[in-house]
């Protein structure tokens, strides 16, 4: 039988209050934007105004398995990528093809090249050859900083890794070879401004 207070709440006896476990603390530390997100909302605030046209890519898949638990629910329990992805993002701006790779790194001291693949440098030197404009956006994320590297540079860098040399640009290297991105509100990576430079200097 159960009983409860006069205010309604039912009565628990203590002995069944000290078998509930205490609540667990709640982090929010990991809620930080990824520098996806911060780059979606810059790419977003340069279309809304007229700045540049550019996009994530959407990777292709193959679906081989569909439920319907619902008609008008399906729930996808395995798929496939149909083909290696290239870059992440591509579009449009002053009549220039831009096409770039977006990635980050928890290390301090240098950035691991096994981050990225041969097609997608590959890619980036068949953009280049064809008069657009390819790089990578780096971000060092426990110190947030940011820097945009040429293709051209980070090709380098993988062609030193191939013929035997280190696996990683250490973040000297990463300074020496690209513009730091000052980081911002309206954008958030105001990438555009080195992109500006890119253009003044190679077309």
């Amino acid at each position: 039988m159960a009983f409860h207070y006069p205010n309604g709440r039912r009565f628990v006896p203590q002995a069944m209050e000290e078998k509930k476990s205490p609540l667990k603390k709640i982090s929010f530390s990991n809620r930080g934007k990824t520098l996806e997100d911060d780059l979606n909302e810059t790419n977003q605030y340069y279309l809304a105004h007229g700045i540049a046209v550019i996009h994530k890519k959407p990777t292709p898949i193959q679906i081989v398995d569909v439920h319907y638990p619902k008609r008008s629910a399906a729930v996808i329990k395995e798929a496939y990528f149909k083909q290696a992805s290239t870059t992440d993002y591509n579009g449009v701006y002053k009549g220039k093809y831009i096409d770039f790779e977006a990635k980050e790194t928890k290390n301090s001291s240098s950035f691991p090249l096994k981050n990225f693949h041969d097609h997608q440098i590959e890619h980036m030197k068949h953009i280049v050859q064809h008069d657009g404009i390819a790089f990578v956006i780096i971000r060092f994320s426990a110190m947030d900083d940011i820097y945009l590297m040429s293709s051209e540079q980070l090709s380098f860098y993988w062609k030193r890794m191939k013929e035997g040399g280190r696996k990683s640009i250490t973040l000297q290297e990463v300074e020496s070879s690209s513009r730091k991105i000052t980081l911002g509100f309206q954008p958030r990576i105001d990438y555009i401004k080195v992109v500006d430079s890119l253009i003044a200097e190679n077309f």
